[in-house]
């Protein structure tokens, strides 16, 4: 009993510290467009949401599911930690670079790819990934070695020194874009440097650890693991971005830059979910939940405190205008015909990570191949007419899509029921009023001898 209220109190704690990690970092975000929004315009926010939009799928899809890999084997064995780190950051940067020179490339041999953004504010842009790129593994390997204290510090320093740019550079200085951008990148590389020091303070008390220097036969290891996530991970990044790439292109980067703010607030109300299954993945990868109980109860928990933030939202979506400017009215219509797909992914962010964590996920591809094509095909149809009120329709329905995939895959393998998964008990419900923890893991075996680092 002892252990298991340990192991309750350690996952309540995780949860409750990376929630609020992600609220501060929200928050950063939210202050950055907002002073973008205002120093800059509508088109200004757009040109600078799409440049950011950009970079982040050009990092998923650079990053081919190693990270998740990474996080996988070291929950699996600590001690390789250092070795997976070595791996990926030398990776990060092949990669990285790679990329940047294919998004420089493609803005200059075509330049209506970026409509009215100019060449200087993309190239600013493209070298930012491979630190983008090298910040992403740092986080997951934290994420693998349970460091989750630390995690949050170093994920939650991006969106704060974005914001400490944009005071600095737009408020104060009196730049423009081109230096905001720019000095974001140089925030970014500070921080490559910062989790350097991060990692090596984080794993020099693991029993038994490799030293740090590359492997050739882990990283084919953590490639053929990773192709298993690399939908996973691709996918859902331009699922949720892409559309607004297709508003820009198809209608202007201020109706973009509107529809970002709307998206924004959607993002927030991942809060949430995002930090459940943050510390859910490795917590699930290195015991042995099958059958699913435990992720049930969590999702339970999830299920009930989306559903009232959902709610409490729609007062928010009102005073969007005001916050904003009246040039961002049509935000708030934007924000309510995302909420209810919001709701339903919020529930599949956290559901899924069973599937990923237990290794079950030979479905899961397709699934999200299938609400990737549904999701651009909407928003092919609708947002040339329509505009963003068509993306963010596209979007709800792509949300709900896969919320039904998932839910369905989830229960053939568990045989749970669906008010198993999704409605609280009354003793839940009660010790959630009272400001319970989140249920327990059941006390099971570890899979590694070194799961006792902190």
């Amino acid at each position: 009993m002892k252990i298991e209220s340990a192991k309750r109190q350690t996952f309540s704690s995780q949860v409750v510290w990376t929630l609020l990690a992600r609220v501060l970092m929200a928050g950063a975000s939210v202050g950055t467009s907002l002073i973008v929004a205002r120093w800059l315009g509508a088109e200004g926010l757009g040109q600078f949401a799409v440049l950011n939009v950009t970079a982040a799928i050009a990092v998923q899809a650079g990053c081919a599911g190693m990270p998740l890999a990474g996080t996988y084997f070291i929950a699996q064995n600590r001690t390789t930690a250092l070795r997976v780190w070595a791996n990926a950051f030398l990776f990060s940067f092949v990669a990285g670079g790679a990329l940047a020179l294919v998004i420089g490339g493609l803005a200059t041999m075509n330049p209506q790819l970026f409509g009215d953004i100019p060449l200087p504010l993309v190239a600013a842009v493209a070298l930012s990934v491979p630190f983008q790129l090298a910040n992403l593994f740092a986080l997951h390997i934290l994420l693998g070695i349970e460091a989750i204290s630390r995690f949050n510090l170093l994920e939650a320093a991006s969106p704060l020194l974005m914001f400490l740019n944009a005071i600095v550079v737009l408020m104060l200085a009196g730049g423009g874009l081109l230096a905001l951008l720019a000095t974001n990148t140089a925030a970014l590389a500070s921080l490559t440097l910062l989790s350097v020091w991060v990692i090596r303070g984080s794993t020099k008390h693991i029993e038994a650890a490799e030293p740090m220097r590359l492997d050739g036969v882990l990283f084919r290891r953590m490639a053929r693991y990773s192709l298993k996530f690399y939908i996973l991970m691709l996918a859902p990044a331009v699922l949720f971005r892409s559309d607004l790439l297709i508003v820009k292109y198809f209608r202007t980067a201020a109706e973009a830059g509107v529809y970002s703010v709307a998206a924004q607030v959607a993002t927030m109300l991942m809060l949430v979910p995002l930090a459940i299954s943050t510390v859910l993945f490795p917590r699930v990868a290195a015991d042995d939940d099958a059958e699913g109980d435990f992720a049930c109860k969590v999702t339970r928990h999830a299920t009930f405190v989306i559903l009232l933030l959902c709610a409490a939202t729609v007062p928010l979506g009102f005073a969007l205008p005001v916050i904003y400017g009246a040039d961002f009215a049509a935000a708030s219509v934007q924000l309510f015909i995302l909420l209810p797909g919001v709701f339903l992914i919020g529930i599949q962010s956290v559901l899924v990570q069973h599937l990923n964590a237990t290794d079950r996920t030979n479905a899961i591809p397709l699934f999200w191949i299938t609400t990737l094509a549904v999701n651009i095909s909407i928003n092919l149809a609708l947002v040339p007419r329509y505009g963003a009120r068509g993306a963010a329709l596209s979007s709800t329905v792509s949300y709900a899509l896969i919320f039904l995939l998932i839910v369905w895959r989830f229960q053939s393998l568990t045989k749970k029921s669906l008010s198993a998964i999704l409605l609280l008990r009354r003793t839940e419900l009660s010790e959630l009023l009272n400001f319970g923890r989140l249920p327990a893991s059941p006390e099971l075996k570890s899979n590694s001898s070194t799961r006792s680092i902190p």
